[in-house]
């Protein structure tokens, strides 16, 4: 557990190279801070989630955008009302993106349907072909795919990291998502320069009564804190019951993407939410359907506004 003391650095991170990544929650909430930041957001990697405000533009809800058909077009009709009120940025950013979407065919949790409508979602916001990946015809459980770590190809169980081989490799989606995102990576070092770090997540206003853990994980790695220039800056958002409370360092130091992390300069960053009682979140899901508040797709949401304050803490 982070003591107090131990606060998010200040690393003086490049803004202009900022991106995010999730599964399942966090794959609902990589695309809310993708779309709520979209103006400081340069690509997003979706796996196994669903698009914006798909709880409150769908009849159904949460059983429409899990197990359903949900509709992308409804999502960025709700994404452009937004951006004409000022609550997220403007929706004409969002065609610059890298996008990178992931769906398994053997996912029971989260059906390629909802990952459909992610892509249509993306596609009303005109983001050019050649920008956006959609990899679907892996036998893929519900889960990060880890090039070296994790259950089978198929599981869809704790800690939703699996291995899944492509040809005679398993398939690295750390690596995947960041390539897609910045363009061809370093090759990955041998040991780590570094190892990832905890720091107080209670100090940033509205984190604890959102939700949030106490403690949080950064990734930095030595060549960011030792200057050469500006660092980029990655946020992965964990899923449902994957927390570090949950299934310790599995996604903040298994997963896969520290070592690209490492030889490509990018610091990244691990934020968590844990199981709550209140608010009402028996999974530790992110919030994606409101039970931090109604605002919780906007910039003034309670948990992407406390996001934001990170990265700008790493960019400052």
């Amino acid at each position: 557990m982070a003591a107090a003391a131990d606060k998010l650095p200040a690393l003086h991170a490049d803004p202009a190279r900022v991106s995010v990544s999730g599964l399942s929650s966090g794959a609902f909430m990589a695309v809310q801070y993708d779309v709520a930041f979209s103006g400081s957001v340069i690509g997003v990697g979706v796996v196994a989630g669903g698009p914006y405000n798909c709880a409150w533009v769908n009849l159904g809800g949460i059983t429409t955008c899990m197990q359903g058909a949900p509709s992308g077009a409804a999502s960025y009709g709700a994404a452009s009302s937004f951006a004409a009120i000022g609550m997220v940025d403007p929706v004409a950013n969002i065609a610059k993106h890298k996008v990178y979407l992931f769906s398994g065919t053997k996912d029971i949790v989260v059906k390629q349907s909802a990952m459909n409508a992610v892509r249509d979602f993306y596609a009303a916001a005109r983001v050019p072909a050649a920008s956006l990946r959609y990899v679907r015809n892996t036998p893929a459980g519900h889960a990060f795919l880890s090039g070296n770590f994790g259950s089978v190809c198929g599981a869809n169980a704790a800690p939703y990291v699996n291995e899944c081989k492509v040809g005679a490799q398993y398939y690295d989606q750390p690596g995947a998502i960041l390539s897609h995102i910045y363009g061809p990576l370093r090759p990955k070092p041998a040991t780590l320069s570094a190892q990832p770090i905890p720091f107080d997540q209670s100090e940033f206003p509205g984190a604890t009564g959102s939700g949030m853990a106490p403690t949080g994980y950064v990734y930095v790695p030595s060549a960011c804190r030792d200057g050469g220039g500006p660092c980029a800056v990655h946020v992965v958002f964990h899923g449902c019951l994957q927390s570090a409370d949950l299934v310790g360092d599995a996604v903040y130091n298994r997963l896969g993407y520290n070592a690209w992390a490492d030889a490509n300069r990018i610091i990244t960053l691990y934020p968590q939410v844990n199981k709550s009682t209140f608010p009402a979140n028996p999974q530790g899901c992110w919030d994606w359907w409101g039970y931090s508040g109604l605002n919780f797709q906007t910039q003034n949401g309670a948990q992407l506004s406390v996001i934001r304050a990170m990265v700008q803490r790493l960019t400052s």
